[in-house]
């Protein structure tokens, strides 16, 4: 009898999952269940070059929807999953019907995280995460003289961009000390704050957001200290939770995440996550779930793998990007957050063109931050998958390629 599998998650995860099983050769019945209109497409472009509108909807859509017809995938647009039943193999969809499934892929991705202030819910209040989001944003930033972002992560700082280059008045409200502190600590944070203040955005650090003014449509923002940033919009931009409601309903085990093992499986021996909603067993960095553009593209083909019966095992390192004003990174690794660690910069940070390397207190290479540089991603996963204590003098000479020191690794300054 042929077996059914079904996918539940319409982005990029989901996608490359029923992509990834057509590639293996699965001869049986495949469903995405996706809540969206649209296609699954990939989200970083929401909040870059799709928001300014550098690129079309096509430009970052997965497949088009003549290729889920070729390969026999049925495509539920705009249908939600409400429930997962694993002792009748059933997904419950919000019209009360029930799918039958032999394996099931939970791709259900995040949610924007709200903020319980008085306004959130008013007109002229954004939050960013699906292709609606990014279309009322945009028609905003062409429209409106003056944005208030509340927080100042990835998102909120890539949006800061984009607005300044409509030309709209940017302030950004942030309750840690410096933009992305968590993701990359004071000094780093600290460069990314003096980006956007040289493209002209006001930051409003250690603040907190009591209300938003709305007595007819966003007139601006009330911090808890008493003063008021005036606004014709709000972003708020405070991260995201993951989607698991479902993996709830059906019992599976979860800390802070969906708990799998490196072939992506569950507690439950029929049903796996991939993407934001997936905590993996990393064999060198224990239990991690990062809500990563990577994480979507590449675990879906051990999860199809894992589906099909064959060894699978999800073992990269974290990886994601940004781009804002004229700067690109790309970031590689990751840094525990009970871990004592110092960076090392090779290169220059007046001229934004350097790499930046966590080191542990051995000597180890962490993770890595390449700003407008390119073409060491190699040598980089080289130098953290090595596991080795590096010679800190080395690593910030440039005299030295990164492939040299990966080399040069544990020996000491001025040996042969």
């Amino acid at each position: 009898m042929s077996e059914t599998f079904v996918v539940v998650g319409g982005g990029l995860a989901g996608a490359k999952t029923v992509e990834a099983l057509r590639e293996r050769e699965f001869p049986g019945r495949i469903e995405l269940i996706c809540e969206e209109e649209a296609p699954p497409y990939e989200r970083p472009p929401l909040s870059k070059d799709y928001l300014a509108g550098r690129t079309e909807v096509a430009d970052f859509t997965v497949h088009p929807r003549e290729w889920y017809v070729r390969n026999d995938v049925e495509l539920r647009l705009g249908t939600r999953a409400t429930g997962l039943h694993p002792g009748s193999h059933e997904v419950e969809l919000a019209d009360s019907t029930r799918l039958g499934y032999d394996k099931l892929v939970l791709a259900t991705g995040s949610r924007p995280r709200r903020l319980p202030l008085p306004g959130a819910d008013s007109r002229g209040v954004h939050c960013l995460r699906r292709l609606g989001d990014a279309d009322r944003l945009a028609a905003a930033l062409r429209r409106v003289g003056r944005l208030v972002i509340v927080g100042a992560g990835w998102i909120g700082l890539e949006v800061a961009a984009v607005a300044r280059g409509y030309g709209v008045e940017v302030h950004v409200v942030e309750a840690a000390r410096q933009p992305l502190l968590a993701a990359l600590g004071p000094r780093m944070g600290e460069f990314f704050a003096d980006l956007h203040r040289e493209h002209g955005v006001t930051l409003h650090l250690s603040s907190h957001v009591s209300e938003i003014m709305t007595p007819s449509g966003v007139t601006g923002v009330r911090l808890t200290d008493g003063s008021e940033l005036p606004a014709d919009a709000v972003l708020l931009a405070v991260g995201a939770r993951p989607e698991l409601t479902l993996a709830e309903s059906a019992g599976l085990d979860i800390d802070n995440g969906v708990l799998v093992d490196t072939g992506l499986n569950s507690s439950d021996p029929d049903i796996l996550a991939v993407g934001d909603i997936a905590e993996v067993r990393h064999p060198s960095l224990g239990g991690l779930r990062v809500e990563h553009w990577a994480n979507a593209l590449k675990q879906p083909a051990v999860a199809a793998a894992s589906m099909l019966g064959h060894s699978a095992s999800y073992t990269e390192l974290p990886y994601f990007f940004t781009d804002q004003y004229d700067l690109g990174m790309e970031y590689h690794g990751f840094v525990p957050g009970d871990v004592e660690e110092r960076v090392v910069v090779r290169g220059s940070l007046a001229d934004r063109r350097f790499v930046a390397c966590w080191l542990d207190s051995a000597e180890r290479v962490l993770a890595a931050m390449n700003v407008n540089v390119f073409g060491v991603a190699e040598s980089i996963r080289g130098l953290i998958h090595s596991g080795a204590s590096v010679v800190p003098e080395r690593l910030t000479d440039t005299a030295y390629s990164l492939h040299d020191v990966e080399a040069l690794r544990k020996r000491p300054v001025g040996s042969a």
